[in-house]
Order: structure tokens, then sequence, then C-alpha cells
């Protein structure tokens, strides 16, 4: 039985594994002819408390965040996907993915890395086991 899907959710970070995740959502998609959503979460737990307090730095690291993500669906476009689009949400990455971007998005797959871009820092993949084990749709974590 081959499943096809219609809309996939992507998470990436610029991990390398996030990097190959993107890649095979790029390949899903067009060979769907699905729709593709590109997510990055902002972090805030990246900040020191004076950063958090600052709007213009949130404001900043939140405009770089869309300039990048701009890059990321350009080349989803080149590549031939057809329907492409990326969205940027804030807090902790599996949580925020689980309990925000996916109900907003409705996917029928989500694509993640196997580890985040903090690697040995975010304990070995913790944000991905969380979303394999709560997400309420199939999740496809990438090595």
């Amino acid at each position: 039985m081959s499943t096809k899907f219609k809309r996939i959710l992507v998470g990436v970070d610029d991990s390398a594994d996030a990097l190959l995740a993107f890649d095979y959502a790029i390949h899903q998609a067009k060979q769907d002819d699905a729709e593709l959503i590109i997510t990055s979460i902002l972090e805030d737990d990246d900040m020191n408390v004076f950063q958090a307090l600052s709007k213009d730095y949130v404001h900043g690291e939140r405009k770089e965040l869309e300039e990048h993500m701009l890059k990321y669906q350009k080349q989803a476009q080149d590549a031939g996907v057809t329907k492409v689009r990326s969205m940027i949400a804030e807090g902790e990455p599996g949580e925020t993915i689980v309990k925000d971007v996916i109900p907003h998005v409705q996917p029928d797959l989500l694509i993640i890395g196997s580890l985040a871009k903090k690697g040995i820092a975010k304990h070995f993949g913790s944000q991905a086991a969380y979303m394999a084990k709560y997400a309420p749709i199939s999740v496809l974590v990438i090595r």
C-alpha cells in the first residue's frame, strides 16, 4: 500500500539532520504533489533576560529568521515543489510544533531531523523523540 500525503510539515534548524529532513521533504512533496510547509522555531531559551525583554532584539531575531526561511522556501520552489509556505513559531521546538504548529497547519506528515542544532546540549535529539511520541500524525525522523 502506498500512502500519498497532501500536506507535509518539515522542521528546520540548520543542523545537518534537519537539512537531510528538508531534502527528504522536498522529494516527498514533489512525489505526492503535496503542499510543503517549512517551519522553524524561535527558541526563547537562547536569549538572556535582557535580550528577552528587548523588543528590538526579539524583533531582529525574528526578522533574521524570516529572511532565512525565505531561502528554504525558494530552494523548495527551485526544486519543483509548487505549493510551498513557511512559518515561524516561538517556544520549545518539540512542544511548539506538536501543540501549536500541527493543529494550525493540519499536515498529514511531519518530517524532522533526529538531532537538533545544539546537538549534545539538546539531549541527543530529545525534541525529535518528543515529537515522535506526542504528534497526532505520522512522524518521519531522518538521520
